[in-house]
């Protein structure tokens, strides 16, 4: 009984959590212009998704921000977090204490002192990308040094010193012993990365060019316009996210059974 209750509890948190996601899956598959009004099945919602410029554009540039911003917050990352994993306490905890600053500070107020600080101050113009691109590098890098740093605190601090013993240069060592170590980490730092860029909304509001929008931005303007046909095709975009998520994050699970089984075989 106490296992059925258990169960039934955690079933109830999961719907709580994907019944919006999953309210709007389902009407991306109607010809419904608002949520409540079930209609008949249409993909037209897909269609519009795939053929309007504006919504294409949208999507292609969203993406290749977050991809240039993860490779920027995965290198970062995973530099701080190897440089401090190898440092004394003192500059371990000073790092550790600057990292955590922009992970507690509200995105809000990082993205408008971003903004002061490059748009206003270094007068560097907007249109250049390179305000919107440091400031969520800024958000996103802490994330990856979250996710890599328990990865080195795991991994046997002796094998670098070892490598150098054994006729490795420092970068051999690197690459060829601290590295491997670490890619599970690293990889999900990148993920993570990309996933808080392509939700980043109130960074990117302050600091991206004006003709220039992200999903997060298009969809809070969307749903304040008046067309129907738009606001119905990001119901579409929003599965098409939560499928690929959910993709990934099976993918990568069902990857690290693998190998820790493999381990476990060893």
């Amino acid at each position: 009984m106490k296992k059925a209750i258990q169960h039934i509890w955690v079933w109830l948190v999961l719907l709580f959590l994907y019944m919006p996601v999953l309210v709007l899956a389902f009407y991306s598959f109607t010809s419904s212009t608002m949520i409540g009004a079930v209609r008949g099945f249409s993909l037209d919602n897909y269609v519009t998704l795939f053929t309007e410029s504006a919504l294409i554009s949208m999507m292609v540039g969203t993406v290749l921000l977050a991809i240039t911003v993860a490779v920027l917050s995965t290198l970062l990352g995973t530099a701080g977090a190897i440089g401090a994993f190898y440092s004394n306490r003192y500059t371990r905890g000073a790092v550790e204490l600057a990292n955590e600053v922009p992970i507690v500070n509200a995105d809000v107020v990082t993205g408008f002192s971003i903004c002061i600080f490059l748009i206003v101050i270094l007068k560097i113009d907007k249109e250049t990308f390179f305000p919107l691109i440091t400031a969520q590098t800024a958000l996103c890098a802490p994330f990856v040094y979250l996710s890599v740093l328990p990865r080195l605190k795991m991994m046997d601090s002796a094998l670098y010193e070892a490598a150098l013993d054994l006729g490795c240069n420092p970068g051999q060592a690197l690459w060829k012993v601290v590295i491997p170590q670490i890619v599970p980490g690293i990889v999900s730092g990148f993920m993570t990365a990309v996933t808080l860029s392509l939700d980043d909304y109130f960074i990117a509001t302050y600091t991206k060019p004006a003709t220039f929008d992200t999903i997060s931005t298009y969809v809070v303007n969307a749903t304040r316009g008046s067309q129907t046909q738009i606001k119905t095709a990001l119901w579409a975009l929003s599965a098409i996210i939560f499928v690929i998520v959910v993709l990934a994050v099976v993918v990568m699970n069902v990857n690290a059974s693998k190998s820790m089984k493999k381990e476990g075989e060893l």
